[in-house]
Order: structure tokens, then sequence, then C-alpha cells
């Protein structure tokens, strides 16, 4: 499977002339299975989501969905950590990760770009630049996914 997404990859900018380094190719597969892990990483904190609300629909409780994106948080995170650390940012071999520190990094870098860039760059936005607040999100996700690849590639996994 990875040589066929690399060879697509390759054949991709073969078409419009572009020779692509094999380092870079490597990048931008890595990228690829980060978005991927990513997506499944969006289901399962969606999933926990609506079970912390169905679990706590009995108890009439107003903080339901707060307790509902907390959930989301920690499983869709931790979920993200296992695969990232197994499929995007493996280690070399004979290498070892500090699978505690790493997990903290990976929440830290989820903290903050899902929560601070992501309201730095709305306030930018939406009361700066004049975007509509149904567009905003989209564009932070477009300059978010990136940023937290290279701080879960450099810091959080240590992996260059």
């Amino acid at each position: 499977m990875d040589n066929f997404i690399k060879n697509i990859l390759k054949k991709s900018f073969g078409i419009i002339r572009i020779d692509i380094e094999p380092k870079i190719l490597d990048d931008m597969y890595q990228f690829i299975k980060f978005i991927i892990v990513g997506l499944s990483n969006t289901v399962v904190g969606y999933i926990a989501n609506i079970v912390t609300l169905i679990l706590l629909k009995d108890y009439n409780v107003g903080w339901d969905y707060f307790a509902g994106n907390i959930s989301s948080f920690i499983f869709g995170v931790l979920w993200s950590y296992y695969w990232n650390s197994k499929y995007v940012f493996k280690t070399a071999k004979g290498e070892k990760r500090n699978h505690f520190v790493s997990l903290i990094k990976t929440y830290l870098s989820y903290a903050f770009t899902g929560l601070v860039l992501n309201n730095v760059f709305s306030y930018i936005l939406v009361d700066i630049l004049n975007v509509s607040k149904l567009i905003a999100p989209l564009i932070n996700m477009i300059l978010g996914i990136p940023i937290n690849f290279l701080i879960n590639k450099l810091w959080a996994f240590n992996s260059k």
C-alpha cells in the first residue's frame, strides 16, 4: 500500500513535469497518512461525544455537552496518538520512544492547535477579515492541520 500511494504521488507530479525528491515524497505520504488518522480521529471523537450525551441523558444535567466535548477530545486524541505512533510516525529499528511523554506532547499539540490557534485564526478571519463564521472553521482546518502535523512530527514524536 505504501508504494502504491507513493507511486500515485510520483506519477501525479510527473504529469505536470515535476520531479519530486524521495524525501519530499516520503513527507507528503506521511502527511496523507496523518490526514487519514485525523479523519478517523474525528469519527472516534464524535462517537465518544454522542455516547457521553446518551449516558448522561437520564440525569438531566445542563453540562452534558461539555462532558461530551471533553470525552471527545480525550478519546479522539488518544486514538490519534495510538495510530500516529503506529502508522504515521513510526520509530526506526532499535529506536525507543517514551510513550508517556509523546502522549502528553500529543495532547498539548492538539490543545494548542485546536483551542489557541483556532481561536486566534477565527478572530482574525471573522472579526478582522469579515469571513463568514461558517467558512472560518474550514479555513482553520486548512491552516491548522499542517501546523498540527509539523508539531506532532517535530516535537511530539521527534520524527525528522
